[in-house]
Order: structure tokens, then sequence, then C-alpha cells
């Protein structure tokens, strides 16, 4: 009985045991599904914290050198250019310069035969003469009877008759002698003479022709005459550079066809002012051709040194943001996290654009930002480019 007694208590020992073991086991998986839910629910925290935060690029701005070029189309002139006209009517003569013909002033480009003007000339030489013998006559006779009147020999209506016809005398010998005057200016106008030292580039007169005065829609230009020595080179300097270039700064031309000489030249002349279409100033620029190896109405390029005393920065093109209240760039602060500066643009240089204010240089800004990035959210810088090959010269 005793022995059956132990027996059974063995037994319930060993089931107890089994139970606690069962219930070890089964409270092992339970803990190990759980633990296991909350490593993958951890890891998938960690995952979308690491795929949802954006991954940008960033540059440093780039301050300009202080000296820059700038290269700008330029018309060159003549610094006297001169078309020549008749003053008088006739056939040509004959012509004593053509096209390449280097002259000076004052020297006998054609002669024009005008012999209607010649007659008009000889007869108003003759009129006048009638009128100055009138004229003297005329005071005579009023000298003659003033002298009378004292005497009262004479009344005195007669004697301011005769003073007036003396008077009316004076004034047809004056305008007789103004019309030879005008007449002689018209003959000497026969001979055409170079208003100044230059080279005639056209002739589009000869022999036999017929010439008409002035230079309206009668008139036809005789010559053309340039003083190419001395060449006016206009510029039209953009908005943004026209308080930078001022008068006696140094210039540079430089020609396509001839790249390896330049030609140096002085700002003599600007508008002062900037003309409210082109949004571009006019500003001459005076070079000397002593050898003539410019060419008056050729396509040239000048070239300014532009000096700024506070240079300002560069950023490319695709690191703006362009929003309704302007102008933002995209950087990243000590803690990554965005900060969107607004900024106020300049000169664009076609893949980069000067910045007038809102950057201090130490800024990480950053290259292609989303349009739906905001300020304050955080970012996970990839990469910091290299950004000294843009620099401006």
């Amino acid at each position: 009985m005793e022995e059956q007694l132990t027996q059974r208590s063995v037994s319930g020992k060993r089931g107890r045991i089994g139970l606690v073991i069962a219930l070890l086991v089964v409270a092992g998986i339970v803990a190990q599904g759980i633990w296991s839910r909350h490593s993958q629910h951890a890891e998938l925290v960690r995952d979308a914290n690491e795929h949802g935060m954006l991954t940008v690029e960033v540059i440093k701005p780039v301050r300009m050198k202080p000296t820059q070029d700038l290269l700008l189309a330029g018309d060159i002139r003549a610094f006297s250019d001169a078309p020549i006209f008749a003053r008088t009517n006739g056939y040509l003569k004959r012509w004593t310069v053509d096209i390449g013909s280097k002259v000076k002033k004052g020297q006998l480009l054609a002669e024009i035969d005008a012999p209607e003007t010649n007659d008009q000339l000889r007869q108003a030489r003759a009129d006048a003469q009638t009128a100055r013998a009138n004229y003297l006559l005329a005071k005579t006779t009023a000298d003659r009877w003033a002298q009378m009147a004292k005497n009262n020999s004479v009344s005195r209506q007669e004697t301011d008759e005769k003073n007036g016809d003396m008077l009316a005398k004076e004034a047809a010998l004056n305008a007789a002698q103004a019309n030879v005057s005008r007449l002689e200016q018209l003959v000497s106008f026969q001979k055409i003479y170079a208003p100044f030292d230059g080279v005639v580039t056209a002739r589009n007169t000869d022999v036999g022709q017929l010439i008409d005065a002035g230079s309206g829609a009668a008139g036809r230009e005789l010559f053309h005459i340039q003083d190419a020595t001395t060449l006016r080179v206009f510029v039209d300097v953009p908005q943004a550079y026209a308080r930078m270039v001022t008068v006696g700064m140094p210039a540079e031309l430089l020609l396509n066809e001839e790249r390896n000489r330049k030609f140096d030249g002085i700002t003599v002349r600007t508008a002062g002012a900037v003309d409210p279409v082109a949004r571009t100033m006019r500003v001459e620029v005076d070079v000397k051709n002593p050898a003539g190896d410019l060419l008056a109405g050729a396509y040239a390029q000048v070239r300014f040194r532009l000096t700024s005393a506070n240079p300002s920065y560069t950023l490319p093109g695709n690191a703006l943001l362009f929003r309704p209240d302007g102008v933002h760039a995209a950087s990243v602060d000590a803690n990554n996290r965005v900060k969107l500066l607004p900024i106020t643009l300049g000169t664009d240089y076609g893949t980069r654009v000067s910045i007038v204010s809102g950057l201090h240089g130490d800024e990480r800004v950053i290259v292609n930002p989303p349009d739906s990035i905001i300020d304050g959210a955080t970012v996970r810088v990839g990469q910091e480019k290299n950004n000294k090959s843009n620099e401006r010269s």
C-alpha cells in the first residue's frame, strides 16, 4: 500500500514538471513571436524613415572674381562721315577723284557747268550798278533839297519826298547787292571741295550728268567721304553693367577674322541713360587707326575689364526655386534641416546666375531641389559637389 502511494506521488510530480515544461515552451513560443513582430516593426520603421528622408546634393556659392571681362558686339564707324551733294543746278563738267582716293580738306572734287547761273550773276551785277546809280542820284537830289530847305526856297513836304526817295533807292541797292551775293555763292558752289581730310568711299556721278541741287528727292549724292584715322565704335552695354562702364575706361577691339590681334581703345562717351526698350546704354569707344587696319562699317567685339569692389556670388540655374513670393535658394543647416533663403538675382550668364543679395558664401545650397520641399524639412546630405570649376573670371 505504501509502495503504491509512493508511485502515485512520483507520477504526480512528473506530471506537474511536464506541465511546467509545456507552459514554459508555450510562453517561449509566444515571447519569440512577440519579439519577432516587434523587431520586424522596428525594422519597417527604420526602413520607412531611411527611404522617406530626401537625399540631396549640395554645393557652396562661388564668389566672382573682382575683375571680369565683358565682351559685347560693337559697330565700327568712321570718325567723320559725310555725303557730298551739289548746291547748284547744272551738268557735271569734270571730276578729279574716284573711289579710294585720299583727299585733303579743301581739295577740288568736281566742277559743275551752270551757264544759266553765270548769266543770272551778270544780270544781277548790272541791276546792282543801276540801283547804285539811282541811289547816288537820289542822294544828291535829297542833299540839295535839304540845303535849299534851310533858305526856305522849297517846302518841307518836297524835302521829305526827296529824302524818302533816296531811302527807297538805298533799299533797292541793298537788295540788288544781296542778290549779287547770293548768285556769287551759287557760282562758287559749281566747284565742289572736300570738307575734311579723308578717303572717297563712293562716286555716284560722271561727266555730262544732270545735277540737281539739294539732298531731297531730286538731289543725288555725288561723293561719300570718310575720315577713318580715328574710329568710333558704338557698343550697347546691358543695364546690369551700365554703371561700371565709365568715361576714360580702356577697352580692347577684337575682330573675328583676326582673333590674335587686339586694338586698344578708350571710352570717350556714354549716353548716361538706359534705353527703355532694349534696356541698354549706348557707349562710344574711340580707336586710333592711322594705318587703316580697321575698316569702317565692320563688325567687331569690344572687351571691357570691369572691376567690382564687392563681387557677388553665383549659383547654377538648377539651384533656384521660383516661388510666388520670390526666388529662393534651399540651403541645409548644421542639423540637416532645410532653410529657404530669399535671394535677389543679378546677371544671367547662361549656366550660372549672379546673386545680388541673400547669400553669405558659407551656405550649403541644394542642387535640383524638388518643388515640394518646405522650410524645416529634414534631409540627408548625400554629396557635396565641387563648384570651383564654374567660377566666373
